[in-house]
């Protein structure tokens, strides 16, 4: 059976809106900051005092990187793994066999909830990954289950059982 696309996507800005509530109120304090300095100073502070403005351009660096960060890690559920493909400029994909799922979980916060989205986490018994972290996915889009489901299929397809030796 041919390897399908079940779901595709990435993590919600939402989960950056604390950083970019951050980030804005900054550059705000920069340009208050560059505002008293202006109109109050001598003529020698003012020619200085537009350089003050060069520190505007940290927070919105910051801010910036971050949206790109969260833009560019990509999610694909498959029908037989799960691809997390991350990176801005060199791109690294990481696959989970979806048989090596012990556990799923997903989390609400109460902020989360609020904005819609949920985070599911899901317990592997792969050792380079033990644990994957979907952070920020819209709650309507039932992620958990699709993941869960596409574990049991793949489960009674290969005739894989997760047994735990302790």
């Amino acid at each position: 059976m041919a390897e399908e696309t079940v779901w595709r996507g990435s993590s919600s800005q939402i989960k950056n809106l604390g950083l970019f509530a951050v980030a804005i109120l900054a550059c705000g304090i920069v340009l208050l900051i560059f505002g008293l300095v202006w109109g109050n100073a001598s003529p020698q502070v003012r020619a200085i005092s537009p350089h003050i403005l060069w520190l505007a351009i940290v927070p919105i660096f910051v801010a910036l990187a971050r949206y790109l960060q969260t833009k560019s890690k990509v999610y694909e559920l498959t029908t037989e793994r799960l691809k997390t493909t991350e990176g801005v400029f060199s791109k690294v994909t990481d696959t989970l066999e979806l048989y090596r799922v012990k556990d799923l979980e997903t989390q609400q916060p109460f902020w989360s909830r609020m904005c819609g989205v949920e985070n599911v986490r899901i317990n592997t018994s792969d050792l380079s990954t033990p644990f994957v972290i979907i952070e920020a996915v819209p709650i309507v889009l039932g992620l958990g289950d699709k993941i869960r489901n596409a574990v049991e299929n793949v489960r009674m397809q290969k005739r894989v059982r997760e047994i735990d030796i302790e």
